[in-house]
């Protein structure tokens, strides 16, 4: 675990987008705190690799087309949000 995720919690969009896909969201936290932030381009790592350090807010993206999705973590580490992209 690289930092804390505080309450872990997910939008209606992201468990329906989940169970049409089959994808598993604990898996999917779990890469997030270990550093794995999926479809990221080099500058969107870096500054996810700084907020790590600094305590800003992370984001990670996963998967493509109707089963992307996104799993922030609020900078002050108090809770983590798995949604679509739409959602936010």
């Amino acid at each position: 675990m690289r930092f804390a995720l505080g309450q872990i919690v997910a939008t209606r969009g992201a468990l329906r987008t989940a169970e049409e896909h089959g994808i598993k969201l604990a898996d999917l936290i779990r890469r997030h705190v270990a550093g794995d932030w999926g479809d990221l381009d080099p500058h969107d790592r870096r500054v996810n690799e700084e907020a790590v350090q600094w305590g800003n807010r992370i984001l990670s993206a996963y998967g493509e087309g109707d089963a992307k999705l996104w799993i922030i973590t609020e900078a002050d580490r108090s809770s983590t949000c798995v949604l679509r992209p739409d959602e936010y």
